[in-house]
């Protein structure tokens, strides 16, 4: 009987090792019971998953997953909570955010008046001397246009009263305008002779005085000469900001859901120190980073480029990113026809065609995405007509997965060369309620009603729409931007801005999640709850799929989990 037994065992042991069976695994972390909306086509919605490390394990029905718990896993009842693939943010600026956060914040101004007060109070607390730099005005939200005003934008001479020796730098919400003071200009030289760079404007007044307002190109007559003040700061103390601002924009990601940040536009420098914060294990998000650099400098130091997965994934910079106009709010988008409410002016055109050829060579030569920024029709047209050559030149390339940053206004006949060419419409669906109360002033009912932010038409075209936010610009609330993204309504009930061009839920969710992901090279490990994949995901207190659409925006975030750790956990209000 004994000799039987062994034998059996025996057999067993073989049979195992033959048809490769092995111990069941065991999960370091379960969820159960759930809603679990994974993203992934073959296994759709699910009750629970199971995380071992920071991958995905198993997900399907609680009974199953629950056959991978162990002595050690931890297991946690969701109550039927909604489960998703964390956030991708899919268009931001990463470090800009941070900062935005930790400086002068005008984002919620009103009124040129409440600018106005608001650097009175930085004043009161900053010692003389030093600047004073904020961001998030946007002359088009204000309630009223202030006295004076030239072509919207107020004069210089209330700032500059209250901040006499200060120099004031104040971003527009869009990043592609500058206000600055009278200690500001009278430090950068700015002076009736100073003529406009190209691709930029000093904006004057009908007697030639400088309004204190430097549109796209002219904004670095004053930045340059904040950053050599800059120069001049302690070492430490530069780091230390901006590692101050690193952390800021990574607790505000994480508690709105993001797992992973695709940034648009960084520096060789500031790329160094992302992929040294992620190989020490010190970012607690993932970074996709374009590279923002001139020819010159990327000719030169693209050498060890693309990074891809640095720090166990949680760095890569495989992108380049450059800028071909402006933005629609401070007249910079390049148009074809001109603009309804400036006569006789297109925009700005920042980058030659010529350099931007030069940067597209580099980026094929080096296997790099090339991501460039066009908002107006016709920045999108040149660009198209440039990605066509390019490709032409390259018919072995397949699969490049070039961006169109932004593509908000588009002529109809350039929307099926998206699809034709294969180039992704990276675009940011709140862009478009932000937006609304001044597109048909800026193009007229007809162009804003056929091209802006046509998210359907790209869509029925089969073209490939990431999404974002584009934060500092915008909040980088992604529940804010499915809400504009499915109902193209503002926060504040007004009516829908040409609805016939919204997406469906399905759509909106799967562009900040797959449809980035793919966007990025990166659909194999992220953008779905799929086992292998990282385990990058976010709990919240509402179902997103099928609760009524006011309520995406009362929807809250609960836990969001990178890698398999939380990274972010709500609160906990007492009953």
């Amino acid at each position: 009987m004994k000799r039987d037994l062994r034998f059996w065992i025996f057999a067993c042991v073989v049979l195992c090792f033959v048809t490769g069976c092995s111990p069941r695994e065991e999960a370091d972390l379960i969820l159960k019971n759930g809603t679990i909306y994974t993203m992934d086509e073959g296994q759709p919605v699910a009750q629970a998953l199971a995380i071992q490390g920071d991958r995905i394990l198993v997900v399907g029905s609680e009974s199953e997953v629950m056959t991978y718990a162990g002595s050690d896993t931890r297991v946690q009842d969701l109550g039927g909570q909604f489960v998703m693939p964390g956030f991708i943010e899919g268009h931001g600026h990463f470090h800009a955010l941070g900062e935005s956060l930790v400086r002068l914040n005008l984002n919620d101004t009103k009124s040129w008046e409440e600018v106005i007060n608001r650097v009175a109070d930085r004043v009161a607390e900053t010692p003389a001397g030093q600047w004073i730099v904020g961001r998030g005005w946007h002359q088009e939200k204000w309630d009223s246009v202030p006295a004076g005003a030239v072509g919207g934008y107020p004069f210089h001479e209330k700032l500059s009263a209250i901040s006499p020796d200060h120099p004031v730098m104040l971003h527009h919400a869009s990043g592609h305008a500058i206000f600055a003071n009278a200690a500001a200009m009278s430090l950068a030289g700015i002076n009736p002779e100073t003529r406009s760079p190209r691709g930029g404007v000093i904006v004057r007044d009908e007697a030639g005085h400088a309004t204190g307002v430097f549109e796209e190109n002219a904004e670095r007559l004053i930045t340059g000469v904040y950053e050599r003040w800059r120069d001049l700061l302690p070492e430490s103390a530069k780091l230390g900001d901006w590692h101050k601002a690193v952390e800021v924009a990574e607790q505000e990601c994480l508690s709105k859901g993001i797992t992973s940040f695709q940034d648009a536009g960084s520096s060789f420098e500031e790329v160094e120190r992302y992929r040294s914060l992620a190989v020490s294990d010190a970012l607690n998000l993932r970074l996709w980073v374009m590279l923002n650099e001139s020819p010159e400098r990327l000719e030169a130091g693209l050498k060890g480029f693309p990074v891809v997965g640095a720090g166990r994934d949680f760095l890569t910079c495989r992108a380049i990113k450059a800028y071909l106009d402006g933005a629609l709010g401070s007249f910079g988008a390049w148009l074809l026809q001109p603009y309804r409410d400036k006569p006789g002016f297109t925009g700005q055109n920042v980058t030659q065609i010529s350099e931007l050829e030069e940067i597209a060579s580099l980026a094929m030569s080096a296997g790099m995405q090339l991501c460039v920024h066009a908002i107006g029709d016709r920045a999108n047209r040149e660009l198209l007509d440039l990605y066509s050559r390019v490709f032409d030149a390259n018919p072995e390339a397949r699969d490049l997965r070039w961006r169109v940053e932004h593509a908000q206004h588009l002529d109809t006949t350039d929307i099926p060369r998206f699809r034709k060419l294969d180039v992704i419409a990276s675009m940011q669906g709140i862009h478009c309620t932000s937006d609304a109360p001044f597109v048909v002033r800026r193009l007229g009912e007809a162009r804003a009603r056929q091209g802006a932010y046509p998210w359907r038409s790209l869509l029925d075209a089969g073209v490939h729409v990431a999404n974002g936010t584009d934060a500092p610009v915008e909040d980088v609330d992604p529940l804010k931007c499915l809400y504009a993204s499915v109902t193209r309504k503002r926060e504040d009930g007004s009516e829908a801005f040409f609805p016939e061009q919204c997406m469906t839920r399905q759509e909106a969710l799967y562009s900040y999640t797959m449809g980035n992901a793919r966007a990025a090279f990166e659909s194999e490990k992220k953008g779905s709850l799929t086992p292998g994949k990282l385990a990058d995901l976010v709990i919240l207190d509402t179902d997103l799929f099928n609760c009524p659409e006011e309520q995406l925006l009362q929807a809250r975030v609960l836990h969001t989990i990178v890698g398999g750790q939380y990274r972010y956990s709500a609160a906990v209000s007492a009953e």
